[in-house]
């Protein structure tokens, strides 16, 4: 097998390369030239020089900026183009979210073309559903579903294009919101539930026997990055699966106040209790000086709150179906949030 992937030093995809290199061929690698020592370093880390090739390119920029000389070295020779490289940002601007997922899904999926590549494995997510109220099935996309956030609307727009415009086989894989690795607790970024962290250390000066009251916060769903990596790997490789799409996702959707509760309980925080209506947080935030002065001392971007919730349930029967016999599977939150916890206060608290 030979494999082309971008965004190879983000945080899922530096977890996928692991994994690819237990399978046998030569890992191309899209990379930035200001970006080549990040790359050398992870490169290090595998312990596979022999086996990596970055490949100098841009997202920015037609076909990604790779070469026509390599271009016409490699076509017909890239079993499997991975597509991760892409902005995960609640506070970007759309002209962000825009040129990096959009133009970007959109010179990667060139690429794909001109190398005739076996397939193109397109990393997109469950925010491509937007605001979606209801089961989400992985079947489904284009359901006239809101999408005012650019964040989630470049997601879904990324996505269609890998869908309509890629001339090769492909598959799309949604991934949940990604947190640290179940056993290492490794995180590259303070993201999803993290925010929250520094909240929640605050408060357990408070006695943790003592309830916080707080509004109905509703669901979300969290996933460790090795499950998103392992099951990434082997979905990839299963025959008969072009033309799908998979939810990487918590099989069964987790309350947002249980999230915060598993690592209350481990930073040894009072609970939270959801005693208040859920109309009570859209009120909290438009009290004064909330948005502008409290969230932000608290290292909390109000978009992040203003999406707290999922209003979709993600199925995901095609992810199980392609995963039976395996032992990848989603870990309960409880058996890993102490694990993420201690890399947080260890690598991230103060960073």
């Amino acid at each position: 097998m030979t494999y082309f992937v971008t965004g190879a030093t983000g945080f899922i995809g530096r977890f996928l390369v692991e994994r690819l290199l237990e399978r046998e061929g030569d890992i191309h690698v899209l990379v930035r030239e200001s970006s080549r020592p990040k790359l050398d370093a992870l490169i290090e880390r595998w312990g596979a020089p022999d086996r990596i090739k970055p490949v100098v390119g841009d997202l920015e920029k037609r076909r990604l900026g790779v070469k026509k000389a390599w271009i016409d070295e490699h076509a017909g020779g890239i079993d499997h183009f991975f597509h991760l490289a892409a902005i995960y940002d609640m506070t970007a601007d759309d002209e962000r979210n825009r040129v990096a997922n959009v133009e970007g899904t959109r010179h990667a999926v060139e690429l794909a073309n001109a190398l005739r590549a076996g397939c193109l494995h397109h990393v997109s997510s469950v925010a491509a559903a937007g605001q979606y109220e209801g089961l989400f099935t992985e079947a489904m996309f284009d359901e006239g579903q809101p999408l005012d956030h650019p964040y989630h609307r470049t997601k879904f727009e990324s996505e269609k294009i890998a869908r309509t415009e890629s001339k090769v086989p492909w598959r799309v894989y949604r991934p949940a919101i990604v947190v640290g690795h179940s056993q290492t607790g490794e995180m590259d970024k303070i993201d999803g539930p993290y925010y929250f962290f520094k909240t929640i250390k605050l408060s357990s000066r408070l006695p943790d026997l003592v309830p916080l009251l707080a509004p109905r916060l509703g669901d979300t769903n969290v996933v460790p990055v090795d499950f998103v990596a392992a099951a990434l790997d082997h979905i990839a490789h299963q025959p008969g699966l072009d033309g799908r799409a998979f939810h990487l996702v918590s099989p069964r959707p987790q309350r947002a106040v249980d999230v915060i509760n598993a690592f209350a309980k481990v930073a040894g925080a009072p609970r939270l209790t959801e005693a208040l209506p859920k109309a009570a947080l859209p009120l909290a935030l438009k009290t004064p000086g909330v948005r502008e002065r409290v969230l932000p001392s608290l290292g909390i971007p109000a978009e992040v709150v203003d999406y707290i919730d999922f209003t979709a349930r993600f199925d995901a029967r095609e992810t199980e179906a392609a995963l039976a016999g395996t032992d990848i599977s989603v870990p309960p939150l409880e058996s890993y949030a102490g694990t993420l916890w201690e890399y947080w206060d260890r690598e991230l608290a103060t960073a």
